[in-house]
C-alpha cells in the first residue's frame, strides 16, 4: 500500500510530504482548492503523461516521490523482481518532469521508461475517476468487470495462449498455401542449386584454386628468382657458400692454437650444411615449377566463375558451398510442403479442439460469475436509492464462434431502473445520475476482488446526495477494511466514513497561488464536516450536527 508521497513544484503545490496509513482517507475542500492534484501528482508518478502546467510556475522541474510498501507474494513484488528492481517489499518511485517537457522515471533509484512506470502503477493503484462510469458501456470493459470479479485471470491466460498457438498456425498454413500457389520459387531454386553443383567444389577447394592462381600467375618470376639465388648462396665464386667454405679452412689452423674458435667453426660448419638444404630445397621447387598458360587459363576461368555466383548470390566465394547447402534445405522444404501442410491442418485442428474446451471453461466460471455480480450490484444499487432497480450480466455463447483472444462469449451489462420494466442495455436504459450509481456499484463489487492493494476514487460520488450518500460513505469504509482506500469528495455523509481526512486548501499572496493539503485532528474534522454541511455561515447548529455524523463511524 501507499506510505509516503512528495510532491514538490507541482502545478501550485510548492511543496508536499504526507504520510499515509491503511483504510480509508477522505480528501475534502472547497471548489478550485485542488482537491484532485494529489491524485493527479499519483497518476503523473505512475505513467501519465504530463500535461501542459505540471511544473509550478517560476519552478525549473516538478518532482513527485511516491513509496509503496509491497507483500511478498503481490504482483508488483513479482513484476519488480522480474524486472530485477526489487529492493526487499519497497517500492519507490520517482517522476521528474523539467520546465521545457522532458520528464525522467526511476524506480528503486535506477531511471526506467514511461511504460515502465505504467505497467508497475496498474498492479499498484486502481484509479476510479470521475467519470469512470462512462467507460462501462463499453463490451470489453463490462468482460474485463465481470473477469476481475470472477477470478477469472488463469482461465483467461490459457483461452489466450491457445488462441495464439491458433493464430501462429494460421498464418504458417496461409503463407505455406501461398507458397503451394506459386511454383517459380521452386524453379529458381533448382537451377541455382545445378549451377553450384556443378562447381562441385569445397570451400577448401576453393581457397586452393586461389592459392593455384596465384602461384601459376607468378610461375616466371618464382623461377627466375630461385635460380638467382642459388647461384648467389651456392654455384657463383663469390657465392655465400665459398666464403663460408673459406672461414672454415681459414679458422682450422688456428683452432689448435685457441680452443675458443672451436664454437665459431662449428657453427659455420652447421651454417654450411643448412645452406646445402636450403639450396636443394630451392632447386627442387624451381625444377618443380612449370609456367602453364593453359592451367593459367583454365584456374582463372574458374575463379571467375566463382565471382560471378558469389555476387549473385551475396556472399564471398568460399561461402558458396553453404549457400548450395541452405538452398537445398529450402528446396526440400517446398518438395515436402504437402506433408506440411497436412501437419499444420493437424495441428490447427487440434488446438481448436484445445481452445474450445478452454473457452467453454472460461464461459462455465463467467456463467456463475455473472449470476453473483447481477445479485450483488442489484443489492447495492437498491441500497443506492434505485429501490425498484435490478442489473443483470447477459451473456451469449457462441461454440461455432472462431476463436478470440477474449473466448467465445459477448458479455452485456443489462439494467431495468423500475419493475415490471424490460432490461435493456446499460447506456440507453439509466439516466446520468442512475449510471452513476450503477457505475459504483460496479466498481465496490468488482473491487472486492481486485489484486490491486489501492483503491482510488476521484468524486465517484458525484450526482449522489441525501441519505444516499451516507449508504455510498458506508461502501467505501467498508472496503477500506480489506483496502487502502483514497476518496476525493464534497459530500459530508462520505467524508464523515472515512478513518482519515485531509483537507485541501488554498491561499494567494496576490502574486502566488498555492495548494496545501494538511491531515485534520478530530476537532478540525468537525469543523470540516460543519463547513461541508453548513456552507459559509456555519452554526453551532451545524458543529453539533458534524459531530453526530463522526460518532456515527
Amino acid at each position: 500500500m501507499l506510505r509516503h508521497i512528495y510532491i514538490r513544484d507541482f502545478a501550485i503545490v510548492d511543496r508536499l510530504d504526507l504520510d499515509l496509513d491503511a483504510g480509508m482517507s477522505v480528501l475534502t475542500g472547497e471548489t478550485g482548492a485542488g482537491k484532485s492534484i494529489l491524485l493527479d501528482a499519483m497518476g503523473l508518478c505512475l505513467g501519465d503523461r504530463a500535461a501542459s502546467g505540471t511544473v509550478r510556475p517560476g519552478a525549473e522541474k516538478a518532482e513527485i516521490v511516491v513509496q509503496f510498501d509491497l507483500a511478498h507474494d503481490a504482483p508488483a513484488s513479482a513484476w519488480l523482481g522480474e524486472q530485477d528492481l526489487g529492493e526487499n517489499g519497497e517500492c519507490v518511485i520517482r517522476r521528474i518532469v523539467e520546465a521545457g517537457g522532458r520528464s525522467k522515471g526511476f524506480i528503486n533509484g535506477r531511471p526506467v521508461p514511461l511504460q515502465s512506470l505504467k505497467e508497475l502503477g496498474e498492479l499498484l493503484v486502481d484509479l476510479h475517476g470521475q467519470h469512470a462510469h462512462q467507460s462501462l458501456m463499453k463490451r470489453d470493459v463490462q468482460r474485463a468487470v465481470l473477469d476481475e470479479f470472477a477470478g477469472n485471470q488463469a482461465l483467461l491466460a490459457q483461452v489466450q495462449r491457445h488462441f495464439a498457438d491458433w493464430r501462429a498456425a494460421q498464418e504458417d498454413l496461409q503463407a505455406l498455401t501461398a507458397a503451394d500457389q506459386d511454383d517459380s520459387r521452386g524453379d529458381l531454386l533448382r537451377y541455382q542449386i545445378g549451377e553450384l553443383e556443378a562447381l562441385n567444389l569445397t570451400a577448401d577447394d576453393i581457397i586452393d584454386l586461389d592459392q593455384e592462381q596465384r602461384r601459376l600467375s607468378n610461375a616466371g618470376a618464382l623461377i627466375q628468382t630461385c635460380q638467382a639465388l642459388v647461384s648467389a648462396l651456392y654455384e657463383d665464386d663469390q657465392s655465400t657458400q665459398s666464403v663460408l667454405s673459406h672461414a672454415v679452412r681459414e679458422l682450422e689452423a688456428f683452432v689448435d692454437m685457441d680452443g675458443q674458435l672451436r664454437e665459431a667453426q662449428d657453427l659455420f660448419n652447421t651454417a654450411l650444411v643448412q645452406l646445402q638444404e636450403g639450396c636443394d630445397a630451392l632447386r627442387h621447387f624451381a625444377d618443380g615449377m612449370e609456367v602453364d598458360p593453359a592451367r593459367l587459363a583454365w584456374v582463372e576461368e574458374r575463379i571467375g566463375v566463382l565471382a560471378d555466383l558469389a555476387r549473385k548470390h551475396r556472399v564471398r566465394p568460399e561461402e558458396l558451398p553453404e549457400r548450395l547447402a541452405t538452398l537445398r534445405e529450402e528446396l526440400r522444404g517446398l518438395d515436402n510442403r504437402e506433408a506440411r501442410i497436412d501437419e499444420l491442418r493437424r495441428r490447427i485442428a487440434a488446438v481448436e479442439d484445445a481452445y474450445g474446451k478452454a473457452a467453454e471453461t472460461l464461459h462455465e466460471a463467467r456463467k456463475q460469475a455473472a449470476a453473483h455480480l447481477s445479485n450483488r450490484v442489484t443489492e447495492l444499487i437498491k441500497e443506492l436509492g434505485m429501490p425498484g432497480g435490478a442489473f443483470q450480466v447477459s451473456l451469449e455463447f457462441d461454440p461455432s464462434a472462431p476463436p478470440a483472444a477474449y473466448g467465445r462469449d459477448q458479455v452485456g451489462f443489462q439494467v431495468r431502473t423500475n419493475p415490471g420494466l424490460p432490461y435493456g442495455p446499460l447506456g440507453k436504459i439509466a439516466s446520468g445520475g442512475e449510471l452513476s450509481r450503477i457505475g459504483l456499484a460496479l466498481q465496490v463489487a468488482a473491487a472486492k476482488n481486485t489484486h490491486i492493494p489501492t483503491l482510488v476514487f476521484d468524486e465517484a460520488d458525484a450526482g449522489i446526495g441525501g441519505a444516499v450518500a451516507e449508504v455510498v460513505g458506508r461502501m467505501l469504509r467498508l472496503l477500506g477494511e480489506s483496502y487502502q482506500v483514497f476518496c476525493v469528495t464534497h459530500l459530508p455523509q462520505v467524508a464523515a466514513q472515512a478513518h482519515r481526512h485531509f483537507r485541501v486548501s488554498k491561499t494567494s499572496d496576490g502574486e502566488t497561488t498555492r495548494t496545501q493539503v494538511v491531515p485534520l485532528t478530530e476537532e478540525s474534522r468537525v469543523e470540516e464536516i460543519g463547513r461541508m454541511l453548513g456552507g459559509l455561515t456555519i452554526t453551532d447548529s451545524t458543529l453539533n450536527h458534524a459531530r453526530e455524523m463522526l460518532s456515527g463511524t
